[in-house]
Order: structure tokens, then sequence, then C-alpha cells
């Protein structure tokens, strides 16, 4: 918990187990200020005093009354309140006169009596926007990873760096975070271990691991070393335009770094391993959203009698790095204009806790050779998203901040979908997981499309005109991958 002013005046709204457990902690720790009050909607608990705080309520009328000063923080302490109770809580606050607003996010584990003052941050626009987050047992739909050595690629990403978030609480003997940039993978294992140091979680040994899935040999080495049981693939490169604009990179990393990982994890013995993946592969016209279908190939078709080898499919997840949310608060903040594509564009989205909470859960509960998705709700209009962003920042959209439609960049769809028309999805009995019937495999022929791939990606002396050659990277993918767009200016190197 950081920025606080040692004389805040905070106001707990809620005063459940959850935010009792917030008020102690500040109260023994002496320097975040100190809690003057709970704000709270039960009859029962209004009038009353908790620790020798008391319980002021019903919020709505109280907020009103209270008289604000710089230094008076609220911190909303109701792990299962829907967005819709959020979102009017958020509104009393603002209107009240509170700058500082934080809040304890609603992960699984909180609900199950584990809240921690270091878990609370500074509200964002996504914790308003998505839907109410399914809640699931995180304790006990990780009863599969107990005392199992447990391996992340992309580990200092948004997905991957959640995932580790959840898995302390997973009772995992050894947490691998596994990436390529050193800086962000320094800053999730400085962060779990504060995380460990304050109680939150269980006490697995986390290892940091620095390498590159593009080398093979390497994988091959270090998966037979740290002899990780599950793995969970979220590494890839994602933003749709850049990796338009780098074709050969987006398959060299996300094709061949991924059969890298899954060659290397059946040598090493690995039991389950999921890849994360995207709607990016339904019918895809990007290199990305081709490099990823390729990809869920690679691991449904590595399934074994002895291992589960899976694929959870989803669509966006709001504030992750490169996404959308960051990039409307960075225009807003700076005054504007926020820039959206097209007036009819929609994304699926989903917060990135949740989406990390299901893959995990879908992780254990899932069989091998089988693709699943997640249920993402309805879509929401791109335009709209912009336009709550805009009223969250305090701004009345058009009026204040325009927004300007600047047109779909290569590779954008208008809308996107979950599922092909060739598929068809069932539930699977848990909460938002659907499993995606198939028929048969998409790519029949993936050892000869890897090897076609292979001297585009990597130097062969026999054929150096194909090397790096971006216009026959195209051609190959698109004799297999008919929807992929091939740009009438695409240069060839």
């Amino acid at each position: 918990m950081q920025n606080h002013d040692p004389k805040s005046r905070i106001y707990i709204i809620g005063a459940g187990f959850a935010g009792q457990t917030i008020a102690k902690e500040i109260k023994a720790k002496g320097v975040f200020g100190e809690v003057v009050a709970f704000l709270d909607d039960d009859p029962a608990k209004i009038g009353t005093r908790i620790e020798d705080i008391p319980v002021l309520g019903p919020i709505r009328d109280v907020v009103q009354l209270l008289r604000q000063t710089p230094a008076d923080e609220a911190l909303i302490a109701i792990p299962n309140a829907s967005r819709e109770k959020l979102k009017e809580i958020y509104n009393l606050l603002k209107k009240a006169g509170f700058t500082k607003i934080r809040i304890l996010p609603g992960i699984s584990q909180i609900l199950e009596g584990d809240a921690h003052l270091i878990l609370t941050r500074q509200i964002h626009p996504e914790d308003l926007l998505a839907r109410t987050p399914v809640t699931i047992n995180l304790s006990k739909s990780l009863e599969y990873l107990r005392g199992k050595r447990v391996l992340i690629t992309g580990a200092g990403g948004s997905i991957g760096s959640e995932l580790a978030r959840q898995l302390l609480s997973g009772g995992a003997e050894r947490l691998y975070l596994f990436g390529h940039g050193e800086n962000s993978i320094y800053e999730i294992d400085h962060e779990l271990r504060i995380l460990q140091e304050e109680g939150v979680g269980e006490k697995a040994t986390i290892v940091p691991v620095i390498g590159d899935l593009q080398d093979r040999d390497y994988m091959m080495f270090i998966l037979k070393r740290l002899r990780a049981e599950v793995v969970f693939h979220c590494a890839a490169y994602k933003h749709v335009p850049m990796m338009e604009a780098n074709p050969v990179a987006a398959i060299k990393n996300n094709v061949f770094g991924t059969k890298n990982l899954v060659d290397a994890a059946l040598e090493a013995g690995t039991r389950r391993f999921v890849l994360i993946s995207t709607d990016k592969t339904v019918e895809p016209i990007s290199i990305y959203g081709a490099s990823k279908k390729i990809a869920e190939e690679i691991v449904l078709q590595a399934d074994g009698t002895s291992r589960a080898f899976m694929v959870v499919r989803f669509g966006n997840v709001l504030g992750s790095r490169g996404s959308i949310v960051p990039l409307f608060r960075n225009q807003i903040l700076k005054g504007g204009p926020v820039t959206v594509t097209h007036p009819e564009a929609s994304r699926f989205f989903m917060t990135i806790p949740e989406a990390a909470s299901l893959v995990l859960n879908a992780g254990g509960v899932g069989t091998g050779g089988t693709l699943y998705v997640l249920d993402m709700g309805e879509p929401l209009m791109i335009k709209d998203l912009a336009e709550q962003m805009i009223r969250f920042y305090g701004y009345e959209p058009e009026k204040e901040i325009p927004i300007v439609t600047i047109g779909l960049r290569k590779g954008e769809k208008l809308k996107e979908a979950l599922w092909e028309s060739t598929e068809s999805i069932e539930p699977t009995g848990y909460p938002k997981i659907n499993r995606i019937l198939r028929n048969g495999h998409i790519l029949q022929n993936l050892p000869q499309l890897l090897e076609s791939l292979k001297p585009i990606c990597f130097l062969d002396p026999a054929h150096p005109e194909l090397f790096r050659n971006r216009r026959r990277l195209r051609e190959t993918l698109k004799k297999v991958i008919p929807t992929l767009e091939i740009p009438p200016d695409e240069p060839e190197y």
C-alpha cells in the first residue's frame, strides 16, 4: 500500500470480514493513517462499533454528510460487490469530494478470508467497466497444483503475472517465472516476495528464469533441469498491428517458440500443459491470429495418454499492457482526443484476475487434447468503453474530451468471434468454461507446414532467398489459413 499520508483519515467502505481485517492491519502498522469509520448498508451493523471504530450508514446517506479534506481517503473493502454496486459507491465517493479512492480487488482468495492491506490499490476504470466476475473457490480449484513444480512462460506479462499472484495460494512447491525481459521478470519476482512477506498465500519457492523460447537447445536443457510438472504457456508476441509489420518475428516466436516449449515439455515428462490462446485465431486475418492458430494445433496434437495438453481461448483482457485501456487512459490524461478505430468496432472483454482464475480452473478440470473457451459475456462497443473511461476520469465525452475515429489498422477486424462457423460449443459443468467441439484438426499437415515455414524463419544455406521473406511467409500460411490477408503492398523483405 503506497503513497499514504500518515495523517490520512481513512473511511473503510464495508464492515465485513475483509474491512475489519484491513482496519486491524492499518491500526497495527500505525503508519498509514487512522480508520475513522466504517460505512456499511447492513442495518444490523449501522450504529455499532467494531474494534472501537463506528459503523455509519446507509452509505448513500452518510457519504453526502462527510466533509472531505485532502488527507481523507476511502478504501472499498467489499470483495464480492457487483460491478453495479462498485460503480454506485465510486460515484457517491467522487461526488462527496474523495480524490483518494482505493479498492481491495475481488480476487477469490479474499472471499476465503485472506484479506491483506498489501493487496489494496488505486481504483482503476476496469474495476467498474467489466461484468461482475464469476466467484471461484481458488484454494479448491488449485488443489491439482499442490506440491507441484509449475512453470509460467511470459510470467512478466499481464496474464502470466496474475497467474503467478493467484498461484501463491495454490500450494505449489516451486513457481518458475520464465520470461525474456529481465525487467518484467524482476518486477513480478519482487512483487511476489513482498506478498509472501505480508502473509499472502503459501510458501512456494519462487525461481526467476531468464530465457528465450526461440532458443531450442536451451529450452530442451532448461525444462529437463526444472522438471516442471505443469506449464502455463502465456508468452507470445501479441500486438496485432506491430506483428503485421514484423510477420516473420510473430511466426518465429509464437509458432516455433511454442513448438520448442512443447517438445521440451514432452521430453521432460511434463504432465499438464495449458496454452493461453485468443479469439484472434478464429478465421484469422492477421499474422498474430494465424500464429496462435498454429500454436493451438501444436499443443492439441501433442496430447497423449499419460499427459493432458490443452488450450484455453478467450478475448481481450481489460488493462493489459499495450491494450486499449492504458491507451485511452494516457489520451484522457493529456486532454484528448481519444481515438477509436471505428464507431461500430466491438470486442469481448474480461478482467485480468477473472481470466487468470478461469485459466487456472480449466487447467485442473480440463482433459487433454481439448480446446476450451471462456464465456466472455456480450461484446462491448469500443466507443462506449471510451465514453465510460472519460466519465471515470471526471470529464464529459465530446464536450471536454473529443473522440476521434481513425479507421481500422492492418490485421484488425470490426468484430471478433470466439469460435469458428465449423465449430460449436458445449458447457463443461464449470462456470464460464465451455468446450469447443471441432471437426477434426484444422491443420491436417502440421509437420509439413512447419517444414515449409522453417527456411523463412531460420537461414537455410540451400535457400537463402527464403530467409525473412515476408511475402513467401504469407503465401505459405494462406494455403492452410485461407482467411489470412495478404496486403497488396506487402514487401518481399
